[in-house]
């Protein structure tokens, strides 16, 4: 458990250059020991061969009369001749053993003197590997003959001491091992300095990010190779909704304040109050109570603002705008039924909002209550999808009231702008509204209705 825990700290690189190491070593020893197996084979098989042309040469000289063997003229090899060269040549017979050893041999003592006597085929050879007296190793190749009376079988064998080719296999692997293991420090280094470089992307990023969380960027560049582009765009995304989040909640906290000045201003005036006229308690209880109510909704609305989602997405539900709408006004004509007024609806049936629902009410039942409230007799709504200019959702609520004055217009839109400092009828409502169109990348527009007050118009992307 530990183990694993402790693994997980490992960097990206790390994983990578101690992966790569075990799969680099792990070839390059599978390498050597191929290699070192095929010389030493090699090697073996040139030694036989090298034993195989003494033997001819022996059958070349080689004379017998009355069973024993003997040489007309000096062996062309000069090792046979030269007591404990190291090359050593034998005649002998399956059944009799020994026949004739060269002078070379004369004082070499086999561990296993048997090996004379093995029976091999006429016409095949023999190789295998023997220990001598002293445990020294030396190849032997025996070769199988019919003399020319057709009845008896010999055995040719030459005996060479191995030590030279084991020499020769020696300095060949530490040859090859010493080539092997500097390949390996070699692709060691390209491999780390290429890795470097294939992961330094992600190290950029790592220091951009350190960069914004200090406030020295804004939010990460665009310059990182493909594989990281839907990375970067999502944490951009995530930074801006962030940064947004956090001046919501400023806003909303501020909203909320100042919402809550005037309920506790008429709380304290009625304190003061029953300290001085204690007969109208009750009367004076229930406007206490009225302004709690009213703070406890204040305090709820704020809260939702404060978590509202903060913009929309390609992945957000689409909520048709005209069941939405309709489902205000009907709300509203109940509300100012007394006012009679008469609504002009032109809403598109494919007119789409993608985002909250939530959302979406909000800003209508704002704009719309505002519309109702001062406006005289006509309110007038239109929903539809430009698809240019630009393109995406544009809603517009016009009314007949007296308006929002030119200077104004621009004010009551300001974000953060509080209710104490809007023009008379608009209230914190326009601005609540504000937030939430930019939330959503969108536009927000104030002027002047041909039905004489104000028109709103706002423009979701």
């Amino acid at each position: 458990m530990t183990a694993s825990k402790n693994s997980s700290h490992y960097s990206i690189q790390t994983r990578l250059i101690i992966s790569f190491s075990i799969l680099l070593f792990a070839f390059l020893g599978l390498t050597g020991v191929v290699l070192d197996r095929a010389f030493r084979n090699s090697v073996e098989a040139g030694g036989a061969e090298r034993l195989q042309v003494q033997i001819y040469l022996l059958l070349a000289a080689a004379e017998i009369s009355d069973g024993e063997f003997y040489f007309l003229e000096d062996l062309r090899e000069p090792k046979f001749s030269q007591l404990n060269s190291g090359l050593y040549g034998f005649i002998s017979s399956p059944s009799l053993g020994e026949l004739w050893r060269s002078d070379s041999a004369l004082t070499f003592t086999l561990a296993d003197s048997q090996i004379l006597r093995q029976a091999v085929q006429v016409g095949e050879t023999q190789f295998s590997k023997i220990l001598d007296a002293d445990g020294d190793e030396f190849f032997v190749l025996s070769y199988g003959i019919l003399w020319e009376n057709g009845i008896s079988e010999y055995n040719f064998t030459v005996i060479e001491d191995a030590a030279p080719y084991y020499s020769e296999i020696s300095n060949f692997r530490t040859s090859l091992w010493s080539w092997l293991g500097g390949v390996a420090v070699l692709l060691l280094m390209f491999q780390f300095f290429l890795m470097r470089w294939g992961l330094s992307p992600l190290l950029r990023m790592a220091r951009d990010l350190k960069q914004i969380e200090s406030g020295e960027k804004n939010q990460l560049t665009e310059d990182y190779p493909k594989e990281l582009q839907g990375v970067t765009n999502n944490l951009n995304v995530l930074i801006e909704t962030e940064r947004k989040q956090q001046d919501r909640y400023r806003t909303t906290l501020g909203d909320l304040a100042h919402s809550l000045k005037t309920p506790l201003a008429v709380i304290a005036g009625i304190m003061q109050a029953l300290s001085t006229r204690p007969k109208d308690t009750k009367q004076q209880l229930e406007a206490v109570d009225e302004q709690l109510v009213r703070m406890n909704q204040i305090v709820s609305y704020q809260l939702q603002r404060a978590v509202q989602s903060n913009s929309g997405s390609a992945l957000a539900k689409q909520v048709p705008v005209m069941p939405i709408a309709i489902k205000v006004l009907d709300a509203l004509q109940k509300v100012y039924r007394d006012k009679a007024v008469v609504v002009q609806t032109q809403l598109a049936v494919d007119a789409v909002f993608h985002g909250d629902e939530r959302d979406l009410l909000e800003v209508l039942g704002n704009v719309l209550d505002n519309a109702f409230k001062y406006g005289h007799s006509q309110v007038r709504i239109s929903a539809e999808t430009k698809a240019h200019n630009p393109p995406g959702l544009q809603i517009v609520i016009e009314d007949d009231g007296p308006g929002i004055s030119a200077e104004k217009q621009e004010f009551v839109l300001q974000r953060g702008a509080r209710a104490d400092t809007l023009v008379q009828g608009q209230g914190i409502g326009l601005a609540v509204v504000t937030d939430i169109v930019d939330s959503y990348d969108g536009t927000i527009e104030v002027a002047f209705s041909d039905l004489g007050g104000a028109k709103i118009t706002m423009r979701f992307s």
